[in-house]
Parts: C-alpha cells; structure tokens; sequence
C-alpha cells in the first residue's frame, strides 16, 4: 500500500521513479484529445477550434514539450492562439502565476485567487476542475496501463523502492492505479500537490539514496529535466514503442542499473533514441 511522502521510509537500496501519464498508464492521448483541449477551447471561446486543437496536442503530445504542466501548456496554447487573433481576454495574471508559482495544481490555485481573483485565473480554475471531473466520471473505464507495466513493476518493486511521480492529482493516481491493481508494487505516491517531478525527486534524495540508485522513469522531456537537475538517471518510455521500452526496462536496464553500469554508454544510447524520436516532431 502507497504511503504519503511525509510518512515514507527507505526500504532498499535502490529507488525507481515512475511517471504516469503516457508512462505507466495508457492515457495520455486520450485525455488530452477529449478533455484537456477541448474544455480549454470551450472556456475560452475558440472560434478555430481545429487550429486551437492541433495546437494543443503538439504542445502536449508530439514536442519538447510533451508531459508539461497543464497550466503551463494551457498559458502556451492561449498564446498562440491569441496570437492567430483569438479573443480570450487578458491572460497576464495567469501566465505570471504559472510561470512563477512554486507549485501548480487546483489547490494553489485556488490561494492564487484567494489573494488577488482576476478572470483568467478563474477561468483556469473552472477548466482545470471540469478536466479532472470529465477524466474521474467519464474515464473510468477506459483508462489502462501499457501492456508489460504490471510485470515490469511487479519485477522492479521485488528489487527496489518504487515511488510514482506525475504531475497529475495524487486522486487520480491513486484512483487509476488501484483499478488496475498496480498500486501493491508502490511504496510512494508524489503527485503536482507535492511540487514539480524535481522537487519529488529532490525530497526523495533526503530519504538516503545515494543519487546513483535513483532512476527515474518517463515519457516527456520535462521527466529527464527532473532527473537531470537532482543528478539521478533517467529512462525513456519511448511513446509509440511503449511495450518494447517497459520490456527492455524490466530485462536489461534495471540489471545495469543495479550493477551500477547504467552510466555513460546506456544512458546515452536510451537517451538518443528518445531525443530522436522528439525531433521527428519539432
């Protein structure tokens, strides 16, 4: 059973880091193409809700951006739609919070306003809780893992800690994870309550690990740039090749990462088919 970061202890030496969304679970794609964008659309008034559309989905899916913020992603969108003449009124208060602000969910939001309302940041408040509403009702469902998860996990959690950390509601994860029966094969759940994936990783390393026996596992560049900046590993869940990447993470990069040969070459050459397959889109 998963245990909140305040009350999580080091069991073994090693820890591996998971992202959800897009990473472990099958559900990326499908909350941006019905949720995220469209809700986003409709709050604001998009009239060119096709260009709107595929704007979005190449911020969140197809790009160095992919696995953003929502509401860095949102402040994105509406700029360049604003910017192909869009009326969405003046956004300044929202794209100051988030780009500024220390934590990014509903509940700093709701502070946020607390301290100084304004209609742009309302308006991301009402979007941000009709996604979250749409994903828990309508979801419910749908949502999966990637084929190779559940064993991967089962086989990673017999040799190491694992904490789940995502950007998403700790609500949500622990919602769709305990309906897919992954949640026995995690210790800790660090969800966008906690901070950014950084800062999990961050207060991850104040648990004993030494850097080198950390690993984080994901699908977005913003994954290897939280893993990057505390000086732990990263693995790439290459999107498309789903299967293929959580195979080869359970059969081959998690041997070299115990036997600490997960350094220079691997990484590099793990790290150069993701970089790839990101510049296909750019």
């Amino acid at each position: 059973m998963s245990t909140h970061p305040t009350q999580f202890t080091k069991q073994k030496q090693f820890l591996v880091c998971v992202d959800s969304d897009g990473c472990a679970m099958d559900t990326m794609n499908v909350k941006h193409e019905r949720f995220f964008g469209p809700l986003a659309a409709d709050e604001y008034g998009i009239k060119d809700r096709e260009t709107f559309l595929a704007d979005w989905n190449r911020i969140n899916l197809f790009s160095s951006t992919r696995g953003i913020n929502r509401f860095k992603a949102l402040v994105l969108t509406l700029i360049e739609a604003q910017e192909k003449g869009e009326d969405i009124g003046d956004i300044t208060a929202l794209t100051a919070w988030a780009n500024n602000a220390p934590s990014l969910s509903n509940a700093s939001l709701e502070a946020e306003i607390a301290k100084a309302s304004s209609e742009d940041l309302e308006k991301a408040l009402v979007w941000s809780k009709k996604v979250n509403e749409g994903i828990e009702t309508e979801l419910a469902g749908e949502d999966k893992p990637f084929p190779g998860v559940l064993e991967g996990l089962t086989k990673i959690h017999g040799l190491t800690d694992v904490a789940i950390v995502s950007s998403a509601n700790s609500e949500a994860l622990n919602s769709e994870w305990n309906r897919h029966n992954l949640m026995p094969q995690v210790d800790v759940v660090y969800g966008q309550e906690v901070g950014s994936k950084a800062d999990a990783i961050a207060d991850l390393l104040t648990k004993g690990y030494a850097a080198d026996e950390i690993l984080m596992v994901g699908d977005a560049p913003g994954d290897e740039q939280a893993a990057t900046v505390n000086g732990v590993f990263y693995y790439p869940i290459l999107f498309g090749k789903e299967e293929f990447s959580w195979e080869r993470l359970s059969n081959e990069a998690i041997e070299k990462f115990l036997n600490k040969e997960y350094a220079g070459a691997y990484q590099e050459k793990v790290l150069g088919e993701f970089h790839a397959l990101l510049a296909q889109f750019d």
